[in-house]
């Protein structure tokens, strides 16, 4: 997300392998340079700069503008890793980190995701009008740069490299969202309608509104759960609207605040939707994201889906490994949680990717060589180059669920045929099957068995596959459902389950065995109020069969021979994601006690109404 997480680990990475390394080799090569750089409209935005010491050559510019803070402050001061690498840092760039307007040192109100200005008059200012301004300022104030730039940014700052597309200044040929936030409602905040909560709430007490801009109070001290256990917290938490009362950041803070008052996709969220402006790109993109990034999966693929679609012709290419939120840009990239992926991700993207990319676009260096996306497949754990994403190649086919938890291809026959189970808000499924208190960056590979074995959770399991079967693309789950209730939330899991004599990996921890390990493969749920309309909720009807049909983005992953497929179906996900009542509220965020309820939910898998996945299979 605009995840603090992904900023303490970057420090992390700078702290650990960078601080006896790359710190020494910053110091003894680069100096830094501090600067206000003024806007159109007179506003000026404090900017970093990171010059090489040899003078003797002309060094192209790297740029991330971000709300994070360019800490640390001072010329004195230099940051332990400069750049998106060390690789790239060692290549020799003009590095730029600049204070987004309205944070830390930067003049100006800030505005969470600012929204984009198509149609600008006198004035007019949005975070592409910020970046032309800064890319002009470089190019003609820095004595020894090429005249030419490149922008990148992961998270939030992804989303200011992806706003800063459209800025189109002669100068700007390189470009890399990087797990870029894109459309705020369906990206970090709410999941097809259901709240992310700890995502959010373990966001929010850092980024409060700030006026001060006082660089020496970096961000506010830890939130105390008061308990390594969020399951328990979150429970006694009670109705989301008890967080306003519970710290006074957090009772205080515009943006948690706007989170609450607008469970709609309303006019507020839509205007933060930098999707629907990706026009008139130019240069090269290279849009990057991890297979488990639980922050920005959606953005990372409808911004690559965005710019392709709007821009033909442009060289827009799409990097995907098997990396959390932000991975590949520390650490190895070979294990996650009990998955391991038997080669280092990571350093190999750095290397053989990203630094080949501005290389050559900044550089002139080496050739273009670039596929179309360039995708880790999973399962199988090999790189594959695409013409195109999703893959051509890969056929639509539905996955039904059947009788007796059947999984197959094959279309039920039976003329009745329904699973339901009873969902219990005040007793919900555990998201993850050990204590902790946020959303780990490992659930998304957890081990499911803990879901399985309850009566909330409906499991339906192929037969063992007698030959590999790969996904290629998105998946939608088309489920026929009825509800005791008004409101209900649909979660479905698609999920490899390995065979019962395979082997642990060296990363497996102790108290877990592969040997019929069921890894979560692709996730995603729907707040059954929006399934018609995501801006205009409406009831369900009590026992009355309906549609609810929503998109689990996309996966490369390959169920290998002798592995089973597996769809799990619940109505709780805890915490991960905030308990529906399962009585139609106005607003979720501010029910009461009283409106929590439990309610029977029933799956249809009958002739006349299957439910299915529609998945892309590539053979």
């Amino acid at each position: 997300m605009r995840s603090l997480l992904l900023f303490f680990l970057f420090l992390g990475y700078g702290m650990g392998f960078a601080q006896t390394n790359d710190a020494d080799y910053a110091r003894e090569n680069y100096k830094k340079r501090e600067v206000y750089i003024t806007m159109r409209d007179g506003v000026r935005l404090f900017t970093s700069i990171y010059l090489p010491k040899d003078s003797t050559r002309k060094y192209p510019i790297l740029l991330q503008r971000t709300p994070y803070s360019v800490a640390p402050y001072g010329a004195e001061k230099m940051k332990a890793l400069i750049g998106p690498s060390a690789e790239l840092m060692r290549d020799g760039y003009i590095v730029v980190y600049q204070d987004v307007r309205g944070r830390w040192m930067s003049e100006g109100d800030f505005v969470e995701m600012r929204p984009h200005i198509d149609n600008k008059t006198a004035g007019s200012i949005d975070e592409s009008t910020d970046t032309y301004d800064t890319i002009e300022w470089l190019v003609k104030n820095l004595s020894y740069n090429t005249g030419k730039v490149g922008m990148w940014g992961i998270s939030y700052p992804g989303f200011y490299a992806s706003a800063g597309l459209m800025a189109n200044h002669p100068a700007l040929v390189a470009s890399s969202p990087q797990a870029p936030m894109a459309d705020l409602w369906r990206d970090d905040s709410y999941h097809n309608g259901a709240f992310m909560l700890p995502h959010n709430l373990g966001f929010y007490p850092f980024f409060t509104n700030r006026t001060d801009n006082k660089p020496t109070q970096a961000y506010n001290k830890p939130f105390n759960f008061g308990t390594p256990d969020g399951y328990k917290f979150y429970l006694n938490l009670g109705p989301l609207k008890n967080s306003l009362n519970y710290t006074e950041s957090l009772g205080k803070d515009p943006y948690w605040k706007a989170n609450l008052d607008h469970p709609n996709y309303d006019d507020f969220w839509k205007a933060r939707n930098i999707l629907n402006h990706h026009n008139g790109i130019k240069h090269a993109v290279m849009v990057v994201g991890g297979w488990y990034d639980a922050e920005d999966l959606y953005g990372t693929f409808k911004t690559y889906q965005s710019i392709e679609q709007k821009n033909p012709g442009i060289n827009n290419i799409f990097v995907v490994g098997p990396w959390v939120h932000g991975g590949w840009s520390r650490g190895d990239g070979d294990i996650l949680g009990n998955v391991n992926f038997g080669q280092k991700t990571s350093s190999y993207y750095r290397e053989s990717i990203e630094k080949k990319f501005f290389n050559y676009y900044l550089k002139g260096q080496g050739d273009n060589v670039f596929a179309e996306a360039l995708m880790y497949e999973t399962g199988t754990n090999k790189w594959r180059n695409f013409t195109e994403w999703p893959p051509k190649a890969a056929k639509e086919k539905n996955l039904y669920l059947n009788a007796n938890y059947k999984l197959s291809f094959e279309e039920p026959q039976e003329k009745k045929s329904s699973s339901s189970y009873i969902s219990d808000p005040s007793k919900p499924v555990p998201s993850s099957d050990y204590i902790t208190s946020g959303m780990p960056r490992e659930y998304m590979v957890d081990d499911q068995r803990h879901a399985s074995r309850r009566p909330d959770v409906l499991t339906f399991q192929t037969d063992i596959l007698n030959d590999d079967v790969t996904l290629a693309g998105n998946i939608w789950a088309n489920l026929k459902v009825s509800t005791t209730g008004t409101d209900a939330d649909f979660i479905v899991k698609v999920i490899d389950v390995y065979p019962d004599d395979a082997k642990d990996n060296p990363n497996t921890a102790k108290n877990m065995k592969m040997a019929g390990y069921q890894q979560m493969v692709r996730s995603e749920a729907m707040r059954g109020k929006f399934r018609k309309s995501v801006e205009t909720p409406v009831p369900f009807k009590p026992n009355k069969v309906e549609d609810v049909s929503f998109e689990l983005q996309d996966v490369l992953h390959t169920f290998q021979k002798g592995h089973r497929i597996m769809v799990q179906i619940q109505s709780t996900f805890f915490p991960i994601i905030d308990r529906n009542p399962q009585k139609f509220v106005p607003n979720i965020n501010y029910a009461d006690y009283s409106d929590f309820q439990t309610a029977t939910q029933t799956i249809y898998h009958e002739k006349k109404n299957a439910s299915f996945l529609k998945v892309r299979v590539l053979n």
